[in-house]
């Protein structure tokens, strides 16, 4: 049945109220506790190693770069102290990013977001903001005073916003800066940077960078960990029910009353709990979450509510670790009268620990036992092979020679297949013709155009296989090649 809708029906869309939430800035209070001394330490023992793990040297010889950690895109190389790997190499870095994987879900598995409250880049950034702007601005109370002021226009205020503005600058332009000496040697990429000499790809990613780490740590803050990462959604389905999290011992704080009438209801004999709603905990989180709420999206639990909880508890004397790294299995069996019982160690740390050691293990035998000295053969595929005049057959091949050594190195070049076959180097003279002994310099890839020919008598006329060999003189090293010898 049709209706007639009076213009009194409609409501307009302001009524439904806004698509999303507002952003409420937040304040964290400065405290101090072992989680928070933890975390000083890992955000200097970071930044320290970013910083200035650029400007460690490391000898590797004669016109060797001598930069501990380099990423030399130029000649296709990458320095890790006595490591250096090769474009053909490339695969360690697999192997590194699979250990980085599995690191973080064992990570999850034992203590939960233990990377994103304490090692993650955003919080060490942004910790180290905070710190700045507490410095500078006051605690928490002063910053929100302040930003509620009626005359935020004072001089004194502007000076402060300045000064606060102009080191979070620095801080991030430091952030770019240190990050372009992975990719060229340090110190005198550093004086061309000063004196304005340096290449303008490299103030384009100092730029990048410093606005990156500016906005993210500066302004964006907690809300990069709540809407921007992916790592909270996935690490939810990684956990289990034995991980531990910071969690609030709800067993022993609820329910919530003021010190005072705590203590009458213990003196009658009746239950009372611990939490006195102080909201400490809520007050130094970085995010502006209340633990006592349970488990949440926006907690990377840094431990800093522990810290202020064990606070209030030591106050009021009261035992800590109301709040705690447990897990709800412990919360019950608390609530059951049993003991809480921690099992780190179970089949998903296991297996997970399992794959490290099984990956990192071979990683470390490939690149002990890797060899130095290695040969790739293409042959040709026009002409494929010739007839020459008096019946014998030529196939021409490229070969390339990698010395990873630190020296030059004398080869020789063999091959295996065609009976009574001759090798010659196109281009390179040879004191031995019947074996070309070729010079590879060092830590260099030799290109060699190499022509075998072998006799019409005692060959076949169908393909056969050929096998290269270039051997070290003076080392007795040995690589090989495989590849095929064509007839027409």
């Amino acid at each position: 049945m049709n209706q007639t809708v009076k213009p009194d029906d409609l409501q307009p869309v302001d009524d439904y109220g806004p698509l999303y939430e507002a952003h409420k800035k937040v304040y964290p209070q400065s405290v101090s506790g072992t989680f928070r001394r933890i975390k000083w330490g890992l955000m200097g023992f970071c930044l320290g190693v970013y910083y200035f793990l650029p400007f460690i040297r490391w000898n590797r010889g004669l016109a060797a770069p001598d930069q501990a950690v380099l990423v030399d895109l130029p000649n296709q190389r990458f320095y890790f102290f006595f490591i250096e790997l090769w474009p053909q190499e490339v695969y360690y870095f697999t192997g590194l990013l699979i250990i980085a994987a599995i690191g973080l879900f064992l990570m999850n598995a034992i203590g939960g977001r233990i990377w994103c409250g304490y090692l993650c880049p955003q919080t060490v950034w942004t910790d180290l903001f905070y710190a700045v702007e507490r410095l500078i601005e006051g605690d928490r109370r002063e910053r929100m005073k302040k930003d509620a002021s009626s005359d935020p226009m004072k001089l004194e205020r502007i000076s402060e916003i300045v000064l606060k503005h102009s080191i979070w600058l620095l801080i991030a332009w430091w952030t770019g800066g240190a990050w372009v000496l992975y990719f060229n040697d340090a110190p005198t990429l550093v004086k061309e940077l000063v004196t304005f000499q340096g290449p303008m790809l490299a103030y384009i990613w100092i730029a990048i960078l410093t606005a990156t780490t500016y906005t993210l740590a500066g302004f964006m803050r907690e809300q990069v960990c709540v809407y921007m990462c992916p790592w909270p959604r996935i690490q939810a389905a990684l956990t289990d029910e034995w991980a531990l999290n910071v969690t609030y011992r709800y067993d022993r704080g609820e329910t919530r009353t003021s010190v005072k009438k705590a203590a009458e209801l213990r003196a009658l004999g009746q239950p009372a709990g611990d939490c006195i709603d102080c909201r400490q905990c809520v007050a130094v989180c970085p995010t502006g979450i209340d633990i006592r709420d349970g488990a949440q999206m926006d907690c990377i639990q840094c431990g800093l509510c522990i810290d202020a909880c064990d606070t209030v508890m030591t106050k009021i004397g009261r035992p800590p670790r109301l709040i705690a790294y447990d897990n709800d299995i412990n919360i019950h069996r608390r609530q059951e009268g049993k003991p809480p019982v921690y099992k780190l160690v179970r089949a998903r740390t296991v297996a997970y620990a399992a794959i490290i050691a099984v990956v990192g293990g071979a990683m470390v035998y490939k690149l002990a036992t890797r060899s130095l000295l290695d040969v790739n053969v293409l042959h040709d595929r026009n002409p494929i092979a010739v007839k020459l005049s008096d019946g014998s057959v030529r196939n021409a091949y490229t070969m390339r020679v990698l010395n990873k050594h630190g020296f030059d190195r004398v080869i020789a070049i063999d091959i295996e297949g065609p009976a009574n076959a001759i090798v010659h180097v196109v281009g390179a003279d040879s004191v031995t013709p019947d074996r070309p002994m070729i010079v590879v310099g060092r830590d260099q890839t030799e290109e060699l155009r190499l022509l075998v020919t072998a006799p019409a008598e005692n060959n076949p006329d169908k393909s056969i296989p050929v096998k290269f060999f270039v051997t070290d003189i003076g080392l007795g090293v040995v690589a090989s090649a495989a590849d095929n010898f064509v007839s027409p």
